[in-house]
């Protein structure tokens, strides 16, 4: 089954942060494509498109509908077929590292010192833990053929 096309009105695209996640979302889009997933998911993705193709829009109001549905295509490809962008697991655990290594760390230290202002010094261990641990999740999916090509840019 093919994906359906994601048509925006060129006057959305004047807003520079709008346009490349219209660029981004077409490359995703045809990147899918080339992948073998089912009918089922593609079926998804595609009311997800025209959800958007079909949509009024005022001209402030055309980024979050389309980050949505980026977010949301995203997240199914990952959930029912493991297939991610580059990155994406770094940029999931450098957050996941900082707030649960990185903060029991800090309140560790803090407390054997005797001074808990030192609770901050745990944040870039956990986020240094947590990229660690990220990047080999994707060079693992990249083994794999998990991987898009494409990283998504926030």
């Amino acid at each position: 089954m093919e994906i359906v096309k994601l048509h925006l009105d060129p006057q959305f695209l004047d807003d520079k942060k709008t346009a490349v996640l219209y660029q981004q979302i077409q490359t995703l889009l045809k990147l899918i494509e080339q992948k073998q997933i089912p009918v089922k998911t593609v079926e998804i993705i595609n009311r997800k498109i025209m959800d958007i193709n079909f949509m009024s829009f005022q001209h402030a109001n055309v980024y979050k509908p389309l980050k949505q549905m980026q977010t949301d295509m995203i997240k199914l490809l990952e959930k029912d077929h493991k297939l991610v962008p580059r990155n994406y697991y770094r940029n999931i655990w450098l957050a996941a590292g900082m707030g649960a290594f990185g903060l029991p760390i800090g309140a560790a230290f803090g407390l054997l010192i005797g001074n808990i202002a030192l609770l901050s010094i745990g944040l870039p261990i956990g986020m240094a833990i947590g990229v660690g641990l990220g990047t080999s999740l994707d060079k693992k999916a990249a083994a794999e053929g998990r991987q898009l090509d494409i990283e998504i840019r926030h």
